[in-house]
């Protein structure tokens, strides 16, 4: 399946029906008086996060995306029926962005499984005759049109949501890494852009532990300002809890310039992913040359004098994983949340986001 994590849809919400004006005229029943219902609601546009879908493929194929109306009222002080619902299903991960012809614009995130976003109301039904019976009035001829639907353009956002996200220059040896980890089977070949579209996986660790890795394609410099496979992938490292940098050890330019090219390009797109935990990781190892264990050397030294811990491995053989899948996992926990929030605290997010 084409891998698609942008979309543009016009979404509309059922309108209401409208209530009729109908009288009881029955045997043995004088003056019945008024008996027309109301008009049934329309149904609403509802938004639910769904784990296990990857791309918004379905969405981007569909231009206007509309809810059903409610129908009209029925004699007998019947109201009409209720429009049904339409729920649309995006993976977890989805950012829904709502600008209105005002320019406010409005940003919600579906991140969790089964989440519910309510982002356009359905119209109420209207009135129908037996609705303005009064006193004053017993025989009313009035009824009213049902409300219109809310309808919204949208913008949606796929951003991978995962534990680990590898990060580095084409060919460094990502896809091969994320093949060691986990179950995934990225395109792996000896030249650069095979990845073209972001990988995720599941790396076990233990019967208890597991964490979920990410492969986005390589950067190059100026990817924060859209060179090579451009910003757009970079967005999928924001909600990360740690960047596994992979370096290429058995590459001929400086180790160093490489690693502060990759660090530049994070703080151009964004500040907060630059802050992100990183673990750096030199691959390649079973490869390189006595030149090139210079370079590594060199490279080391100066990480240490920024206090950064690097390992080696070689992601085609197998050795180091099993230390850095320890590495990883470490950060991951000194970076997860805990659940001993207070019961006064309020949650990070409500599952079911009413919008207006």
């Amino acid at each position: 399946m084409r891998f698609v994590d942008e979309a543009k849809i016009k979404v509309k919400a059922g309108d209401g029906g409208p209530g009729i004006v109908a009288w009881r005229r029955e045997k043995f029943v004088p003056m019945g008086g008024p008996s027309g219902g109301d008009g049934g609601r329309g149904g609403d546009i509802i938004f639910v996060a769904q784990e296990g879908m990857n791309s918004l493929l379905d969405l981007k194929q569909q231009a206007w995306l509309i809810a059903e109306d409610g129908s009209k009222g029925q004699t007998k002080n019947k109201t009409g029926r209720n429009g049904r619902d339409r729920v649309i299903h995006v993976p977890v991960g989805t950012e829904i962005v709502d600008q209105n012809e005002h320019g406010v614009t409005r940003q919600f995130d579906l991140i969790e499984h089964e989440q519910r976003l309510v982002i356009c109301r359905g119209g109420d039904g209207g009135f129908g005759n037996a609705h303005f019976k009064s006193q004053r009035c017993n025989a009313p001829t009035k009824a009213t049109k049902g409300f219109k639907g809310e309808e919204r353009d949208l913008v949606l956002t796929l951003k991978l949501m995962a534990d680990v996200g590898l990060l580095g220059f084409p060919n460094a040896g990502k896809s091969t890494l994320l093949t060691r980890l986990s179950n995934a089977r990225p395109k792996v070949a000896d030249y650069p852009f095979t990845t073209i579209k972001p990988m995720v996986g599941v790396c076990p660790l233990d019967y208890q532990r597991t964490m979920v890795v990410a492969d986005i394609p390589g950067l190059i410099e100026g990817a924060s300002s859209g060179q090579g496979l451009g910003f757009r992938f970079l967005q999928h490292l924001e909600r990360v809890r740690v960047l596994c940098h992979l370096v290429d050890g058995n590459h001929e330019e400086s180790l160093i310039k490489r690693f502060a090219t990759i660090n530049k390009e994070l703080c151009l797109y964004s500040e907060k992913l630059a802050q992100l935990p990183q673990v750096v990781v030199i691959n390649k190892i079973d490869i390189t040359s006595t030149e090139q264990e210079e370079n590594i050397t060199r490279f080391l030294a100066h990480l240490s004098t920024l206090k950064i811990d690097a390992l080696k491995i070689s992601a085609a053989t197998g050795a180091g994983l099993d230390d850095l899948k320890e590495a990883l996992y470490r950060v991951i926990a000194r970076n997860t949340p805990t659940a001993s929030a207070s019961p006064e605290e309020p949650r990070a997010f409500d599952p079911t986001i009413n919008l207006y």
